[in-house]
């Protein structure tokens, strides 16, 4: 165990970290921004970043920070999401039993939706992660989302989180008028060397590091293989070090880096 060797009081680059001690980038602070945008104003907002970028762990922290007495979060993660899925899950989300039918379930999400925003003045909010995987007709299907009652109000804030690829599918003729329905659009970008220097230092800040832990020559070497994907940074930080207290070695240096990126990731 590396944590006791180098005096740490938990695991650094792990999801056990709070999200409120993580680096927060001026890419993700405008992304925050924009969510609360679409939040407030009861948008359809699509958000996208390569694979890695921390999309998920911005949405989680988000999410946190709403006023559950003005949101309802109802959030969902289906890699082979369908219409049916779709009202099945929302429906139990909110506590109630989905109807048989994809028709019905659908008129009773519509109801459901419309005791959070007119009984109890609470804006829904409905997160699809990993959106780039929806198929074409989940993708159809919030049309109707989007128009639960007339063209003119909008029943619930609706957020599409995805990678890249998202922006590809949207662009196609089939979703042009999916597209066209989009209100705010955002791409989460990577970190750049000075926030990977910076990302690191917070993770090691999180468990109480006793002191240096990674040179400034380790953590540039990082960023070069790791091209500022977050979740890259963690594998290969955590490679470095289990690789560094095998060695009986306190301090990381470009070496030990490029030794473990060798043996680990490019064998």
């Amino acid at each position: 165990m590396f944590e006791p060797f180098f005096g740490f009081a938990g695991t650094p680059f792990s999801r056990d970290i709070s999200v409120n001690q993580l680096l927060e980038t001026e890419s993700g602070k405008e992304l925050h921004g924009r969510l609360n945008y679409v939040t407030r104003t009861r948008a359809f907002g699509v958000f996208t970043g390569d694979a890695g970028t921390g999309k998920t762990t911005a949405i989680r922290k988000f999410s946190q920070e709403l006023d559950a007495n003005r949101y309802r979060v109802l959030y969902l993660s289906d890699s082979a999401l369908t219409p049916r899925n779709f009202y099945w899950e929302t429906l139990h989300e909110l506590g109630y039993e989905p109807r048989f039918y994809r028709g019905d379930a659908k008129r009773q999400l519509q109801k459901a939706l419309a005791v959070l925003t007119d009984g109890e003045k609470r804006t829904p909010v409905v997160i699809v992660d990993e959106a780039h995987l929806l198929s074409q007709e989940m993708l159809e299907e919030i049309r109707f989302l989007l128009n639960l009652r007339m063209d003119s109000y909008s029943a619930l804030s609706l957020i599409l989180v995805g990678q890249t690829e998202l922006r590809e599918t949207l662009k196609l003729q089939v979703n042009k008028a999916i597209s066209q329905r989009v209100d705010m659009r955002f791409h989460l970008t990577a970190l750049n060397k000075d926030e990977t220097t910076a990302y690191v230092a917070k993770h090691l800040a999180a468990v109480k590091a006793p002191g240096e832990i990674f040179t400034q020559a380790a953590i540039e070497v990082v960023h070069e293989y790791c091209q500022g994907i977050p979740r890259m940074v963690n594998k290969v930080a955590i490679a470095c070090l289990m690789a560094a207290t095998g060695r009986n070695q306190k301090l990381i240096d470009d070496h030990l880096v490029r030794i473990v990126i060798a043996s680990e990731f490019e064998g």
